[in-house]
C-alpha cells in the first residue's frame, strides 16, 4: 500500500505539503499541488478514512438510511442502495449503511458525530419522524422519497401521482370501466409511507375524473392472500376487468389465480403493474407496466448530496416523469372497443 510518504518522496516536497494539496487547508502553487497530484494518481495512492477526517473534518462518507422491511420488495431498495454506493465511489464517497428501522436513533447519531458527511433517506413516510432532526441538524441530506410537507427538504422520486393517474388513463382508454387496484401490505398503508399513499391519491383522482368504479385493496403479496383478495374483489364488484398491480410480490399470485379461474389475460381481465422492469417481462405473462426507475433514483440522490456537499446544491423536489410501456397484459375491456 502506498503511503503518504512515498507520494512526498515521488514529487520531491515535504509530506506536510502532501498533506496540504490533500486537505486544502492551506495555499499550495499551481505548480506543486499539479505535481503532488500528478504523483498520487501514479502511484495510486488513497488516504484512509481516518487520514481523512482528520486532515480534513471530513469523512468522505455518505450515510445511507435503507429499510429492512418484511413487507417492502427488497430488490429494488437494493438495486437502489447499489446505485447509490457505485454512484458515491465515482465522486471519491464511501457509503455506510443504516437499517430503516434505527428511525431518528440513527439520524442522531450521524449529526452528532463525524462518521458521515450526509445523509441519504429511504422509505419515507409523509410525517416521518426523522424530518425534524434533519431540518435542525448541520448535515446535507437527500431523501428518496416525498413527505407531506417537503419544506427546507431535498427529495428525488419517481413522480407516484402522476404514475397512478397514468395507469388508469391507459385501463380506461382500452374500455375499462370498473378497475381494482391490488396495493401493497397493510403495514405500508399504516405507516403512511409516500410512494403508496401517492400512487393511490393518482389512481383515485383520475378515476373519479373519468368516472371510474373502483376498488383498492392492500395485500400481503402471498398466494394464499392473494386468493382471499381476488375472492373479495369479484364477489363486491364482479365486473371488475382491470387490474392496477403496486406490490411486486403479488404480480405471479394473481396471474395463476386468474388462469385457475378461467379469466384470460388479458381477453377477459387486464393487468397494468407498477414494478421494475425485470418483474413485468420475467412474469408469465408479460406486463404493461410503469417502471420503478431505481437506479436513476439512487443515482441523481447522490449527484445532489455532492453538490449540496460542495454549495451548489438547493433544496426542492425533483421528480422522475413516469413512463407506461404497453406490453401482452392489456388490451380491450371485455365487449368494449377503446375510446379513441
Amino acid at each position: 500500500m502506498v503511503t503518504l510518504a512515498e507520494v512526498a518522496r515521488h514529487a520531491g516536497v515535504s509530506a506536510s505539503t502532501v498533506s496540504y494539496v490533500l486537505s486544502g487547508k492551506r495555499s499550495i502553487s499551481r505548480g506543486t499541488r499539479e505535481r503532488v497530484e500528478r504523483c498520487i494518481e501514479e502511484l495510486g495512492y488513497h488516504p484512509n478514512a481516518g487520514a481523512r477526517a482528520l486532515a480534513s473534518a471530513k469523512s468522505n462518507v455518505i450515510a445511507l438510511m435503507m429499510p429492512l422491511r418484511t413487507d417492502m420488495y427488497v430488490p429494488v431498495m437494493m438495486e437502489i442502495a447499489l446505485a447509490v454506493t457505485t454512484t458515491a465511489r465515482t465522486y471519491g464517497y464511501d457509503v455506510l449503511l443504516l437499517t430503516g428501522a434505527e428511525g431518528p436513533a440513527a439520524v442522531r447519531r450521524v449529526t452528532g458525530s463525524g462518521i458521515a458527511d450526509a445523509m441519504i433517506l429511504m422509505d419515507v413516510e409523509l410525517d416521518d419522524e426523522r424530518l425534524p432532526l434533519l431540518r435542525a441538524g448541520d448535515r446535507p441530506a437527500v431523501l428518496i422519497g416525498l413527505p407531506a410537507d417537503t419544506a427546507g427538504l431535498a427529495c428525488v422520486d419517481l413522480d407516484f401521482t402522476a404514475t397512478g393517474a397514468l395507469c388508469v388513463e391507459h385501463l380506461a382508454g382500452l374500455g375499462h370501466r370498473d378497475i381494482a387496484v391490488i396495493g401493497e401490505a397493510p403495514a405500508v398503508y399504516e405507516r403512511h409511507t409516500g410512494f403508496a399513499e401517492r400512487t393511490l391519491d393518482g389512481i383515485r383522482s383520475r378515476a373519479g375524473e373519468l368516472g371510474l368504479r373502483l376498488l383498492h385493496r392492500p395485500s400481503d403479496g402471498g398466494y394464499d392472500a392473494l386468493a382471499m383478495t381476488l375472492a373479495r374483489i369479484f364477489d363486491e364488484r364482479p365486473g371488475t376487468t382491470g387490474f392496477v398491480v403496486q406490490n411486486e410480490s403479488a404480480v405471479e399470485p394473481l396471474l395463476a389465480l386468474l388462469r385457475q379461474q378461467g379469466r384470460a389475460v388479458p381477453e377477459d381481465v387486464s393487468v397494468v403493474a407498477i414494478c421494475p422492469d425485470q418483474v413485468a417481462v420475467g412474469a408469465s405473462v408479460r406486463l404493461t407496466s410503469v417502471s420503478v426507475p431505481a437506479q436513476e433514483m439512487g443515482r441523481r440522490a447522490v449527484e445532489r448530496i455532492v453538490a449540496k456537499l460542495a454549495a451548489r446544491g438547493m433544496d426542492g423536489v425533483e421528480l422522475l416523469a413516469p413512463e407506461l410501456t404497453v406490453r401482452a397484459s392489456t388490451g380491450p375491456a371485455p365487449h368494449s372497443p377503446p375510446n379513441r
